[in-house]
């Protein structure tokens, strides 16, 4: 009765929204005895339009202030009625170990996204090679499956590194995707195993001798990275030894950008910074605070030091949590994909990138 109730046709339900719907777990599922898969609906009816390889951020109610985490998608959006993020818990991990051991079918989350430049749509190719280390599999999972649906002609080799043969993540489903696509190469990668495994394929990290045998022609393919940022930057140095053609390459990366030193916001001020008559003023008109800016610190840093609080992840203007609207006045705003023309033209900004060039309003 409840899937007959919940049943409605495509055409009768509009696109999912962050701003109006939350997302509704129906699913947890144990990929490894570390990873997991989350599958989320809409709270209310409602269809997911998003490109394969772009992430989502989730509000998780670990302790008295929520936090932001941000995931990429794994599932495709030639399945639109639901999505699903593939995540590992790391050691020290707070909300993906709240996930793990809370989240459970039947709760929502708040949501902001879909977002992310990380896509074969924004950067196509004549055929691909796609890399991965450990989680970092999740997008080029989510490009894959949607290829299998759409474009099952599409030359891709994908390559799946990780440290022990059961942390392989998707392999089974790989296989079986390689069947439906005639042009998808795999290749697995595994760093040590032992004898129980019953492993017969290659051992040790990716390099140049490797990288030949498991893409003969990588030089002339698209090339998508994703995984520990030495593992990309190992990647990244390696093609470039080989003569690569690096505007071919992409890689998928949440790194927190570093705050401004004391002294680098310093120099950026000048010696009279914060006290001349010209100091811009920064007003959070839901908080009732208006605050001097210290010259050269962004928004997000004005209104934590002020007890203000803006929801942000990623820090490096990526994932678009900081999004705020600015009421009035001007900023100098240097994103990195994590907002989108519509929105800008709507007066939002990201707080971690912009910085007030006058006095600003935000709602906040």
């Amino acid at each position: 009765m409840e899937m007959a109730r919940s049943f409605q046709h495509f055409d009768e339900l509009q696109p999912w929204r962050d701003r109006q719907h939350l997302l509704e777990c129906i699913s947890a599922v144990a990929e490894t005895a570390d990873v997991m898969t989350f599958t989320f609906r809409s709270d209310k009816p409602a269809w997911f339009r998003y490109l394969p390889g772009q992430f989502v951020t989730l509000e998780l109610p670990v302790g008295e202030e929520p936090v932001m985490r941000t995931y990429t998608l794994s599932s495709s959006p030639s399945r639109p009625l639901s999505v699903a993020v593939t995540v590992k818990a790391q050691p020290g991990s707070i909300g993906t170990r709240w996930m793990f051991d809370n989240l459970k079918p039947g709760m929502v989350l708040k949501a902001l996204g879909p977002l992310g430049d990380f896509s074969f749509v924004r950067h196509p190719g004549e055929k691909y090679l796609f890399v991965s280390a450990g989680s970092g599999i999740t997008p080029m999972m989510s490009m894959t499956r949607w290829m299998a649906d759409c474009a099952p002609d599409t030359d891709v080799t994908f390559i799946s590194c990780a440290r022990r043969p059961e942390d392989l993540l998707f392999k089974p489903e790989l296989e079986v995707l390689a069947r439906q696509m005639p042009r998808l190469h795999l290749g697995f990668l595994v760093e040590g195993h032992e004898a129980r495994h019953g492993w017969h394929g290659l051992r040790g990290r990716i390099d140049a001798t490797k990288l030949p045998l498991l893409a003969p022609d990588f030089l002339e393919r698209t090339v998508f990275c994703c995984g520990p940022e030495p593992f990309m930057r190992g990647v990244r140095e390696m093609l470039e030894a080989a003569g690569f053609d690096m505007a071919r390459y992409h890689q998928e990366s949440f790194q927190p950008a570093a705050a401004p030193a004391a002294e680098e916001l310093a120099v950026r001020a000048g010696p009279a910074a914060g006290a001349e008559a010209g100091a811009a003023r920064v007003t959070f008109t839901m908080s009732g605070k208006e605050v001097t800016a210290v010259p050269g610190q962004t928004i997000l840093q004005t209104a934590r030091a002020n007890g203000v609080r803006i929801g942000a992840a990623c820090e490096g203007g990526i994932c678009g949590t900081c999004r705020v609207m600015k009421v009035a006045g001007d900023v100098e705003m240097n994103h990195n994909g994590g907002i989108l023309d519509d929105e800008i033209a709507e007066g939002y900004i990201l707080a971690c990138c912009s910085r007030p060039m006058n006095d600003v309003q935000i709602e906040a």
